[in-house]
């Protein structure tokens, strides 16, 4: 029970999160810009975040979506740490956990 809540609540966040990425307001592509990437690197980010969401909800395909989560989660806590904006961390550390219970609830 606690394994399937897990992978759903993953599923929404990943996809949630891409959804506002990949919508690409004025503020976060001027966030993406401030971290170096270019001001498109937002719906790029956003499309990985939903295919890892589309990934994680099909058991045949999970593992795969939970290793491109993960990459999209490093990828984005080096990126605030090395800008030292941490207070995008507690949002990187709810996926962090949530992925972690995932692993250890299977």
């Amino acid at each position: 029970m606690v394994h399937a809540f897990s992978i759903w609540l993953l599923v929404a966040g990943f996809f949630g999160a891409g959804l506002f990425n990949a919508i690409g307001t004025p503020a976060t592509q001027s966030d993406f810009a401030r971290w170096g990437y270019p001001r498109w690197w937002s719906r790029f980010t956003g499309g990985l975040e939903m295919m890892s969401a589309v990934l994680i909800a099909f058991p045949a395909s999970r593992i795969v979506g939970l290793a491109l989560g993960a990459a999209i989660i490093v990828a984005a806590v080096l990126t605030v740490l090395r800008h030292r904006e941490f207070s995008h961390l507690v949002p990187l550390g709810v996926f962090v956990a949530v992925m972690a219970l995932a692993e250890i609830s299977s």
